[in-house]
């Protein structure tokens, strides 16, 4: 008998019928809130009927029409569409299918275009898990041991984690900036830096907003050295921090945007954005693929659009996201175990601390697994696992955040013995 492999572990146990906006319906009957949307995938909700109708149009149209052999009205419709929302100068895209890819493709133009060999990545930072993708991630060894070597010309600097080291932020961002150029001196001269590669928001890391002082920071060295600059926005992009780009929280622009997970509501297409000056210095051949850009996809990403502009989901982002983490904060004064809140929009992170201030993934993974317990599905994340991360859909309502919060709670007071505040009254 064929079975999956042992090494794919699931988060839950839940088998699912069948799914729609916030809620997935299992085959045991039971409704799960859903706050993991495919980690962050499915950014208008499950089978927003937009969506749905958008793709199952497009399949009795032609499935597969390969982008570089003949064209498709979709793509063509999403470029012009990304052209309002990308930010300004970045006017020439390149699809392809996952997050991976594209961060491969952008550090591929970006050596290509500078002519230099060297990437520097941030400690938390997870961009993918192909070989070069993983060669960037830094989020946890398990993304990258065991099947070394590894490419080469990647070098690391401090993110500025202010809790972790005990910090005010500005004190982070001043240490974070003072080693990136320490790092110049001792590792990679500016002249063989190619980009710098960052997560405007940390995902598998932590979820940690990365502060505007320090994108900021890094903006004006990759001017000062003619680095360029790459935002990774697969998890952080399409309205998912309460604004479009999880970057537009700084003054920094990018060189090179990455986009893909909520960007067609779970259909797999991935983008990178540049100036068409910059994409032209890519060396011929160096960019394509059977499946990138894919018709089906390139229809629902289109939808996908249409819908977080007209149900104004972006702003809905920002308002249900402080609604959460106020709620979070609320959690957090009646549970010692939570040593830390953060986030932006719907992308929120809950830090479990021991008492002598090292990490507790042991409580986490105990209060990630409760929370399916009581109809709340969530992940954990970051380099120990002692975070838990709520990454509801944008279209999520404001009865829904609130029923998300007391069955979080709920969870808490199963793993820690105590009574929830609505219990308690």
């Amino acid at each position: 008998m064929t079975t999956l492999s042992p090494i794919l572990k699931q988060a839950t146990p839940v088998v699912v019928d069948h799914a729609r906006g916030s809620w997935i319906h299992g085959t045991d009957g039971q409704d799960y809130l859903d706050f993991t949307t495919g980690i962050g995938v499915t950014s208008t909700g499950h089978c927003h009927p937009r969506v749905v109708e958008a793709a199952r149009e497009q399949v009795g149209k032609i499935i597969h029409a390969q982008y570089t052999t003949v064209m498709h009205q979709p793509l063509l419709q999403l470029t012009e569409m990304l052209g309002d929302v990308l930010p300004a100068g970045l006017d020439s895209v390149f699809y392809a299918n996952s997050g991976s890819e594209a961060v491969e493709a952008a550090i591929r133009l970006a050596r290509m275009a500078t002519g230099r060999p060297n990437i520097v990545v941030f400690q938390g930072g997870f961009h993918g898990r192909t070989v070069a993708a993983a060669s960037l991630t830094t989020a946890g060894t398990r993304f990258s041991a065991g099947f070394s070597p590894l490419m080469s010309g990647v070098h690391m600097a401090p993110f500025p984690y202010a809790y972790r080291y005990g910090w005010d932020e500005t004190t982070a961002v001043e240490f974070a900036l003072r080693e990136l150029d320490y790092l110049f001196q001792t590792r990679t001269s500016p002249a063989d830096t190619a980009a710098f590669l960052i997560e405007p928001v940390l995902g598998d890391g932590g979820y940690l907003p990365t502060p505007p002082a320090f994108l900021e920071g890094l903006r004006e060295r990759a001017d000062r050295h003619g680095i360029q600059l790459i935002f990774d926005e697969v998890q952080a992009g399409v309205g998912r921090t309460g604004r479009f780009w999880g970057h537009e929280h700084s003054a920094a622009t990018p060189d090179i945007l990455i986009t893909a997970k909520g960007i067609a509501s779970g259909f797999p297409i991935s983008a990178i954005a540049a100036p068409s000056a910059t994409m032209a210095k890519a060396w011929p051949g160096s960019q394509g693929g059977t499946y990138g850009g894919n018709a089906v996809s390139a229809a629902a990403a289109v939808a996908t659009l249409e819908v977080i502009h007209e149900e104004g989901l972006v702003e809905n982002s920002r308002v249900r996201g402080d609604q959460l983490q106020a709620g979070l904060k609320e959690i957090q004064a009646r549970f010692p175990a939570i040593g830390n809140v953060r986030g932006l929009g719907l992308m929120q992170g809950i830090e479990f601390t021991a008492p002598d201030g090292t990490p507790d993934p042991t409580t986490a993974a105990a209060v990630q697994q409760a929370t399916t317990g009581q109809g709340l599905l969530t992940l954990t994340c970051g380099p120990a696992g002692n975070v838990v991360r709520l990454i509801p859909a944008l279209v999520v309502t404001e009865e829904e955040i609130a029923l998300g919060l007391e069955r979080f709670e709920a969870a808490l007071a199963v793993v820690t013995g105590a009574v929830p505040a609505a219990a308690a009254v």
